[in-house]
């Protein structure tokens, strides 16, 4: 509790605001990208996802498609949460819908 009163006070006086919050610690984390297409009326197609999780400084090095180790219920359900998230919207454009996956899919 005290460091995290420590870092409340450092935001504080940094940027004016000192809320916290504590994010879910991911083991094994990979970084997984679904690539997908909409036309502006609530159609969205999936081109698949891929695998990217080795970066450096922020920059992806390798891509790999499609992702390995997804279960085939995990692959699905990130594909279709992907394109129900951005046909919701009415989403017009080409974009990417990231999820960080853990050791266990």
């Amino acid at each position: 509790e005290p460091q995290f009163k420590q870092a409340a006070n450092e935001a504080l006086n940094a940027f004016g605001d000192g809320r916290m919050f504590v994010e879910k610690y991911v083991e094994t984390p990979r970084h997984i990208e679904v690539q997908c297409l909409g036309d502006g009326t609530g159609e969205v197609i999936h081109l698949w996802d891929r695998d990217c999780s080795v970066q450096r400084r922020h920059q992806k090095i390798i891509e790999t498609a499609p992702s390995m180790g997804l279960t085939e219920e995990t692959r699905n359900a990130m594909l279709n949460d992907a394109c129900r998230l951005l046909a919701a919207d009415n989403y017009r454009a080409a974009g990417t819908v990231e999820f960080l996956v853990d050791k266990n899919g």
